[in-house]
Formats: structure tokens, C-alpha cells, sequence
């Protein structure tokens, strides 16, 4: 295992290598012998140097390290580094305390080229003109908003809002295109989780700011859009047990639509007992109305959705599509797809 000096070396001289102003504070984090030991009394998860970098750099936007703010605006490299070993060292209990209680994350949008043909799949085989989007999981993302994203495939094909100002570009694999098919109108958009993230929250969307390296003004541009998209229709939050909220957010989808379940690289962080229970409460809450389920999971993750006979860890997810329906589920693998949605095979009957 790595010192965290060794650490903050390599992340300088590696990680950051396309960040100057993070690359060049990390190095100087890897010398200072003050910063040291400011993070190694932190425990181990937060002393990784991208979360103690953002927290660094959220300080910086919300005002309590100056200093440091007018370092990364006029892109001093050097001023930067200085600042940021002296805010670290002066202020390593507000430091570590933000970064205690965040992760590095950004907006996830690429992974709406995968679930827009899939939701669009789903109210086709129901039948449905309008579903209600239900996310599980806590991470950020536009997944809720695919219908106000433009995405457009590598074969000439585009969905979504061609108007919106987040665009997706997504590599077709494969010979079969990807149906044309337009998702129906959205009534609804609900996201359960432990701890969501709220991205109409100042601090939430401050972080996700800070998350972006401060030399990084297109990202940072490109995440202000994907702000504004979500801020223009919120989505409901709801926090606790993502398998026991199931009842309460898809009785708040309206009576006629579809509720529309999708899980986005989110079962992998349950038990299989705890992946097992979350079908059961899919099939319990469709006793009355369909429900459907797009997973886009790890091979093997998501129960009943098939593997094809992929291997576990073989590199893609499958893009599964359950349909639960009169007590009766009809669960289908309809793609592949890897890095998170950047690549997409399509394998679903026309």
C-alpha cells in the first residue's frame, strides 16, 4: 500500500497529469510534511487525492479559502499549490470533514444513450403513451431527464431533444441500429436512495462543481447545462431503503402511465438476499398496474435479467428489460453495453 505521500505523488505526476493546477498542488501536497500528516490523520478513504482535491476546491467556491479561489482563477499554478498546502494545514478539520461526507462524482450522462431505447422499448411492449421515471440509487445523474438530453449514435440516428443543451454521443457496436422509437411523454421523475443527491441543492451542486478540476472550464460549462436541464423539472426525492420506497414512488407515478424502474449500475452495491428482495418488491407492486425495469448492471447482477452467456467481469453490462404484468414477468436481455453507455450494442427485435 501506498504512503499518502507516495500517493499524492503518483496522482500528480499520473492522474492528474491533464489537470495542471491539481497536478502541480498534488505534488506540493506530496511535500509538505505539515499536509502529511494533516491527512493521514483522516481515515484511509478520505485521504484518496481526488476526493481531498475537491474538497479543497469546494471550499474555494464557497468562500472560505480565498486565497485559494483567486489561485485557481487566474490559473497560478504555483500560488495554487501554496494556498492549498496552507488551506489544508490551517483548516484540515473543515478539509477532511467535507470530504468525509462526499464522494467524487460527476453528472452521469452518457449512460441516457442506453436507457432511452430501452424505456422506449418498454412503453411500446405495454403499450404505454406516458411513463413515470423511477431511479434507484443515490449518484447524480441525468438518467430521470433522458427525454431532454439529445443523443446522437454514430450510425446518423438521434433521439432525444436535438434543442437541448447537453448533447450525447454514443458508438453504435454491432449491426442491428437502435429503434427510432421516441420515449412517450414523462409525467413523472423520482429518484430513491439512501442518500440522493440533490442537484437543485446549493451544496449538492456545489460539489458536483468541485468535483470538475478548476482548469477545466468545458466540463465545467458542460455540467452547468446538465444543472440547468435537471433544475428545469426537479425530481422527487425520496431517502431510505431504495427496496422499500418502491411503493410509495411508483404510487406517486400517475394513474395510466408506466412507471419505468431503472437501475444504473446500482444492484452492485446490494447483497444478492438484497437484489433478490427488490424483484420480489417489483413483482409485489404490479399486482394492479404494469411496472417495467431497465437495468443496465455488471454481467450477472441484475436477477432474471439473462447474460447471454457472457462472462462476470468480462468487461460490458447488459441492458436487461423486465416487464412485470398480471403477477407474470417477461425479463429479456436487449443490449451490451460498455463505459457506462459510451458504446451500445443493441440486441432486441425490431
Amino acid at each position: 500500500m501506498r504512503t499518502p505521500a507516495e500517493a499524492y505523488r503518483r496522482f500528480g505526476k499520473v492522474d492528474a497529469a491533464g489537470t495542471p493546477l491539481y497536478a502541480r498542488i498534488a505534488v506540493a501536497l506530496s511535500e509538505s510534511d505539515e499536509a502529511l500528516r494533516a491527512i493521514a490523520a483522516a481515515p484511509a478513504r478520505t485521504r484518496q487525492p481526488a476526493l481531498v482535491l475537491a474538497a479543497l476546491h469546494d471550499l474555494a467556491l464557497a468562500g472560505r479559502a480565498p486565497a485559494l479561489a483567486d489561485a485557481f482563477a487566474a490559473a497560478d499554478g504555483d500560488a495554487a499549490a501554496r494556498a492549498a498546502v496552507d488551506t489544508l494545514v490551517r483548516m484540515s478539520d473543515a478539509v477532511l470533514a467535507v470530504a468525509a461526507g462526499r464522494k467524487v462524482q460527476t453528472l452521469a450522462t452518457a449512460r441516457c444513450a442506453a436507457l432511452y431505447p430501452a424505456v422506449a422499448e418498454a412503453a411500446r411492449r405495454v403499450g404505454a403513451d406516458a411513463v413515470g421515471l423511477i431511479g434507484v440509487g443515490s449518484g447524480a445523474g441525468l438518467d430521470l431527464h433522458l427525454d431532454q438530453v439529445g443523443i446522437t449514435y454514430s450510425d446518423g440516428r438521434t433521439l432525444g431533444d436535438p434543442s437541448s443543451p447537453v448533447q450525447v454521443s454514443t458508438a453504435v457496436v454491432g449491426d442491428r441500429p437502435v429503434p427510432a422509437r421516441a420515449v412517450p411523454e414523462v409525467v413523472a421523475r423520482i429518484r430513491i436512495g439512501p442518500d440522493p443527491v440533490d442537484e437543485t441543492d446549493a451544496d449538492d451542486a456545489r460539489w458536483l462543481r468541485a468535483c470538475v478540476a478548476p482548469d477545466e472550464p468545458e466540463r465545467a460549462a458542460r455540467l452547468d447545462a446538465e444543472l440547468a436541464v435537471v433544475a428545469a423539472s426537479a425530481p422527487v426525492l425520496l431517502r431510505g431503503d431504495p427496496v422499500e420506497l418502491l411503493p410509495d414512488a411508483l404510487a406517486r407515478v400517475p394513474a395510466g402511465a408506466l412507471p419505468v424502474v431503472t437501475t444504473t449500475w446500482a444492484l452492485s452495491q446490494l447483497p444478492l438476499e438484497g437484489r433478490l428482495r427488490f424483484l420480489h418488491r417489483l413483482d409485489e407492486t404490479a399486482t394492479h398496474r404494469p411496472v417495467a425495469w431497465v437495468a443496465a448492471e455488471g454481467v450477472g447482477v441484475a436477477p432474471a435479467i439473462p447474460t447471454l452467456g457472457d462472462r462476470r467481469a468480462s468487461g460490458h453490462s447488459i441492458l436487461g428489460l423486465g416487464v412485470f404484468e398480471h403477477s407474470r414477468l417477461r425479463a429479456e436481455a436487449i443490449g451490451r453495453c460498455w463505459s457506462r453507455g459510451r458504446l451500445l450494442a443493441w440486441l432486441a427485435d425490431p
